[in-house]
């Protein structure tokens, strides 16, 4: 195995390009079906009609299964079924009857998430933000390994964020027991799990032609917000004197359409042929920074603390792959 470095390859597109003109071309996922959590509403609404009208069939689990098919009901090639991402009979339900379709699975995009919320947890215990963002995704992806790795070629691509920038993953407290809860401190070690879940999928995967990529799409205004207050949206300077989302992309602030971009990219560049394991911004591979508001920290794609939150992560959830 040749590890893919976390390096820029050079890609013409900028952090302006959408998912349409990303998508221009690509026909790769034709006929291939498509998971996408998270993909009724927001930045996985965006994704599921670009991929969806790029002949794709996609499947969008949902918790509120009414609501998902209205916001779907004019993208053909859909479907949407129930499920719960912090229920694991949920999880575990869904995957098996897409198991039993005997259908491949080309394309698995974790989007759906939460963010800064106030503490909640699963029936298990867990931090509901590390629940969702995380161990469900770990879930669903463990119990539909067989499907992905039936398609010959597949892609898993999970949304993290700069939110990783806030904090690592703690080890000795991922539930918040013996640490007072922070909401932004939560959301932070959930989606270096993202990125770190995606450097452990990749190292599991590539040997059957899975391959795993972990995505920033910028800074977005939409319904991840929904937990936050007025003044702490203000706070980020993310709307506009009337009130109105801020798009501005050479400095992350986007609309849907830029910000599913490197989503769209990840799952469907040629360029990405045989990498995979790395973390994405712009529509291709970022940098690796210690300090700088962007790119990578080095914990969110350390191979070591990967395995070991590939091991937490079995632990909690009493599922793996195989």
């Amino acid at each position: 195995m040749t590890k893919t470095v976390q390096t820029p390859i050079g890609t013409h597109w900028g952090p302006a390009a959408t998912a349409e003109e990303v998508a221009a071309g690509v026909a790769d996922v034709n006929g291939k079906v498509v998971i996408i959590t998270g993909g009724a509403s927001g930045l996985g609404l965006e994704t599921t009609r670009v991929l969806a009208d790029l002949g794709a069939t996609v499947i969008v689990p949902a918790r509120r299964v009414v609501d998902a098919r209205l916001a779907l009901r004019d993208i053909p090639g859909t479907e949407v079924h129930e499920m719960e991402l912090t229920d694991a009979s949920s999880v575990a339900r869904f995957a098996r009857d897409f198991i039993s379709s005997g259908r491949p699975l080309h394309r698995l995009i974790l989007s759906a998430g939460v963010m800064a919320t106030p503490l909640f947890r699963d029936a298990d215990g867990n931090e509901g933000q590390f629940a969702t963002n995380h161990l469900g995704h770990f879930r669903l992806t463990a119990l539909l390994w067989p499907a992905l790795k039936a398609a010959g070629e597949s892609r898993i691509v999970a949304l993290s964020s700069r939110g990783h920038l806030i904090a690592g993953v703690n080890f000795d407290d991922l539930r918040f027991e013996k640490t007072p809860y922070d909401k932004w401190q939560a959301y932070g070690q959930s989606k270096t799990a993202n990125a770190l879940f995606a450097v452990g999928a990749d190292v599991r995967g590539e040997a059957d032609g899975i391959r795993a990529f972990s995505v920033h799409p910028g800074s977005i205004v939409g319904p991840l917000a929904r937990h936050l207050t007025a003044d702490e949206i203000n706070s980020f300077g993310a709307l506009d004197e009337d009130g109105n989302p801020v798009i501005d992309p050479a400095s992350d602030m986007k609309n849907f359409a830029q910000g599913a971009a490197t989503t769209i990219w990840c799952a469907t560049s040629p360029v990405l042929m045989g990498k995979g394991g790395v973390y994405c911004e712009n529509s291709d591979i970022a940098t690796l920074e210690e300090n700088e508001p962007r790119g990578v920290r080095p914990y969110a794609v350390d191979p070591e603390l990967s395995e070991r939150l590939w091991s937490a992560s079995v632990a909690l959830t009493g599922t793996d792959i195989g």
